[in-house]
This record gives structure tokens, C-alpha cells and sequence, in this order.
């Protein structure tokens, strides 16, 4: 099976700078520091999973590919088989954090109280993955 990139981060893609802070769970931000680093960082932090989209679509995040060089991504090198070419040099049309940290600590930082927008985008994501039996918040 060949893995493929989604054409643009989602709208409620924590690496987008433009989505509010506080749509996700902690542990599911938590997931996004681990592709920080050197390659040998990231397989002791345990990121040789490949990253999906959180919309459940099957197919993989264009913000993590798109604000991780999948040159130097550990979870892409272990799965280079499974990738579509494009992967490799994904680009992202619109703007993303620098690092999973520097997404995680945005979205962590309203976690406990998310600001109107992103209710309302925790309600939009919540229908959609309701619709595909996922939840949205593992809390």
C-alpha cells in the first residue's frame, strides 16, 4: 500500500499556525514533539510511526510532512517503501510552526479553556470523526 500526502493541511491541523490552540487532546500534541530531532532522537522518542491525518481520511498529515524534512524524519526513513514521491518534498501551501514543539506549545497553551473558534472547530472536527467512529479527544 502506497501512503500519499493530503494536498493541504486540514483546517483543524495542529501544525497550522492559523488553527486555534486547545483542539486536541495533550497526548495528541505530545505526539508531535517526538519528530523533533536528529534521526537517532526520534527513534528513541519511538516516532517510527508514520503520522495520519487526524480527519481519519487514511491518508498522511500534510502538516507533518510539510514542517518535517521526511529527509531526516526517522518514522519516513522506516517506512520509505510504503511513500508516495511525493512525500519527500511536500510543501505546504499554507504557513505551519517551524517544529513539533513549537506546534504542541501553541496548542497546548488554551488546552483547558479553548477560545469560542476553537470550540467551534472542536464541534466540526467532532461530527466528522463521529461520522467515521473516531473520537476527537482522548482526555
Amino acid at each position: 500500500m502506497t501512503e500519499t500526502v493530503r494536498p493541504t493541511p486540514c483546517a483543524s491541523c495542529p501544525y497550522r499556525r492559523d488553527v486555534p490552540s486547545g483542539i486536541w487532546s495533550e497526548h495528541e500534541y505530545e505526539k508531535l514533539r517526538a519528530y523533533d530531532g536528529s534521526i537517532t532522537e526520534q527513534a528513541i522518542a519511538g516516532a517510527g510511526g508514520l503520522f495520519m491525518c487526524h480527519q481519519g481520511d487514511g491518508k498522511l498529515c500534510a502538516g507533518w510532512a510539510g514542517c518535517h524534512d521526511m529527509h531526516n524524519t526517522f518514522a519516513a526513513r522506516l517506512h520509505a517503501r510504503q511513500l508516495d514521491e511525493s512525500v519527500w518534498d511536500y510543501e505546504s501551501p499554507v504557513p505551519l510552526f517551524a517544529s513539533g514543539n513549537e506546534a504542541a506549545d501553541h496548542g497546548e497553551a488554551e488546552i483547558e479553556d479553548p477560545s469560542p473558534r476553537a470550540r467551534s472547530v472542536i464541534g466540526k472536527v467532532t461530527k466528522l470523526r463521529s461520522l467515521r467512529g473516531r473520537p476527537v479527544r482522548n482526555d
